[in-house]
Order: C-alpha cells, then structure tokens, then sequence
C-alpha cells in the first residue's frame, strides 16, 4: 500500500522564538525544547504512522533578505553552520533522510511591504501560488503546519486543491465553546496570563481586564482555513496544567510534552481515516 505524502511547513522565526532544539531554562534546571518537527520524525520512525505517511519535504516561509526575519532567527541562521545552533540535531534523520536535505525555502517577501501597500495582496498571492506550485511538484497529499506566522487564503478555500489537506497543530484550544480556547499567535501567552487571572483585550495597548482564573491548557490539530486557527477541529487534548509563576518558555515546553505532541499524534490518525473532501471524525 502506497504511504500517503506529507509535507511540513513552518516559520524558523517562531521555532527560534521556542529556542527550538536548545536547551532551555527549566525551574532551577534544563530541559530540551524539543520541536515539533522533531517529535514528528519519532512518530514517523517508531510507530504505525510510518507506515500511512512519507514525509517529502520541510518547507519554511522565512525571508533571508528580510532585516526582520534575520533578527528573528538570530544565530541560527537559515541554514545550518557546523558548531552552530540549529533547530533540531544536524544529523537528525526521519524515514532514512537527513532532515537538513529536506529543508526547503518558499520565502513569504510580500512582508516586506507596508501593509496598506497595494501591492502586498498581489505579492501574497504570489507567494501561496508558489508554495502550491512547490506542494504539487512534491506530491504533496497532505500537509501539516507548525507555527507558520502567515494566513493562508486561496489556498485553503472551498474548491482550492489543498482543501481540507491542509491542518495546523496550534498550541492553545481552539474550540469556540471551550473556556480554555486560546487562538491566535499569542496562545501560549493568553493562557498563561489566564492563570493568573487576566487577559489582555488589546495586545497593541496591552490593555487587560480581570478573568476568573484558569489552571489549564491544551492543543488542537485542526483543518485550515481563511481565518485565525478557525477551521475544524480534527483532534484536540487538554492535557497541560500551568503553574501561575511559569516563564513562557516552561509553560511551552510543558504544553508541547503534555497537550501539542499527544494532539499531533492523534490528529495524524484521524486526519489518516478522513478523505480529504469530507469531515473529519471529530471525537475527542
């Protein structure tokens, strides 16, 4: 039986934001800040899902020639250095191939432009064009995204090739009718000022008001869609408690290991059994 092709697009920018593949400061400690990626290799290496799905490719939308972008990403670089820092570990492999031969750019310029530049929707455009173009010379069947810090449009919209052959692993719940939703960028942040007993209404003036608090938090693997992590839910896990005096970091890591890694896995599975024209099973 033929294994399903997958592809993996992430921003650099947000893995470095998560000192991805670092060790990172832990309650008087260290702890290794595994990515998501990473933990995709050893579920493709080590269980039944490295049998339904090949991973093709690892594409990321940063822009080298962005002053932005390069401050974002730091020493990192955009391309591994010998003795430098990376994402992952260098020589880290999935399914037999080296991951750094399977990192590929589809640079996301049109960021560059001032927002109500005219020309910024044409560029954008562009750029989900070309990463189509690049999806479909990959026989790309499905596709995983991970912390990818742009909005996809045409792409995903009912009729479009990738429809609902898109999902996104998002570090916050996104069920509307859930008191633990948290959408947007800043999930992580939002559940953490939740516990302790405020949530930010505007995040550009900073402007708060009183919450009751919240000791919890998840993740959920969900279809794409137009909208901000709005599209349905294929598998969700509320599994991370938060302690009120967490660094972002600590509760990062937590909510990787405890919520966004089981809900990584068991939407792969469900997403496995959904054609791509239909809904998912949506149980929980």
């Amino acid at each position: 039986m033929a294994k399903t092709k997958l592809v993996y697009i992430w921003s650099l920018r947000n893995a470095a934001a998560d000192q991805a593949g670092q060790h990172i400061a832990y309650k008087g400690t260290t702890r290794y800040m595994k990515s998501p990626l990473e933990y995709l290799g050893e579920l493709l290496d080590t269980s039944p899902l490295g049998d339904i799905y090949s991973l093709e490719a690892v594409i990321h939308d940063d822009d080298e020639a962005s002053p932005r972008d390069r401050e974002k990403i730091g020493d990192y670089g955009f391309h591994y250095q010998p003795g430098g820092r990376w994402f992952y570990p260098p020589d880290l492999r999935i399914q037999g191939r080296r991951v750094n031969d399977l990192l590929m750019a589809v640079p996301s310029s049109y960021r560059r432009l001032p927002l109500n530049d005219p020309q910024r929707a044409a560029g954008k455009q562009m750029f989900e064009a070309q990463l189509q173009d690049r999806l479909v010379q990959l026989g790309a069947e499905r596709v995983v995204l991970d912390g990818l810090l742009v909005i996809l449009d045409r792409l995903v919209r009912p009729g479009a090739l990738f429809h609902r052959r898109i999902a996104n692993i998002h570090p916050g719940i996104t069920r509307l009718e859930s008191p633990y939703e948290r959408r947007g960028a800043c999930a992580t942040l939002d559940a953490l000022h939740g516990a302790q007993g405020y949530k930010i209404v505007d995040w550009k003036t900073m402007e708060q008001r009183p919450v009751p608090p919240l000791f919890k938090t998840g993740a959920s693997f969900h279809y794409v869609d137009n909208g901000i992590d709005s599209g349905e839910v294929i598998a969700d896990v509320l599994g991370t408690d938060i302690d009120p005096e967490d660094t972002i970091l600590e509760l990062r890591w937590n909510n990787f290991q405890h919520s966004l890694f089981p809900a990584l896995r068991k939407g792969l599975e469900m997403m496995a059994r959904a054609p791509a024209d239909t809904p998912a099973d949506t149980t929980v």
